[in-house]
């Protein structure tokens, strides 16, 4: 059983959210004024390490609040969880 820590409710079993992809993404200040490559490019091409990953998580069945979470991709060990609006925790080390 894998339990996620909301940043508002505490820890949840895992089937209460929802994953919402990578955070921090930035989207492009002029969409328009951009190539149909680098629009697909940011559309749909996503890092996926194995190693700790910035993702987003929705806390579906409870708050349904999105927050930021740091989680190893292999382990599924989360490190941390933050709300969207809180400084960007620095990545933890390898294990």
């Amino acid at each position: 059983m894998l339990l996620i820590r909301c940043p508002w409710c505490g820890e949840r079993h895992q089937s209460e959210f929802i994953y919402g992809g990578e955070a921090h993404i930035a989207r492009p200040a002029d969409p328009d004024s951009i190539s149909d490559e680098a629009w697909g490019h940011y559309l749909f091409l996503r890092k996926n390490p194995k190693n700790y990953h910035r993702e987003r998580w929705l806390h579906s069945f409870g708050c349904r609040r999105w927050f930021n979470a740091i989680r190893h991709t292999v382990s599924d060990a989360f490190a941390v969880t933050y709300k969207a609006d809180d400084p960007v925790p620095p990545m933890p080390e390898e294990r």
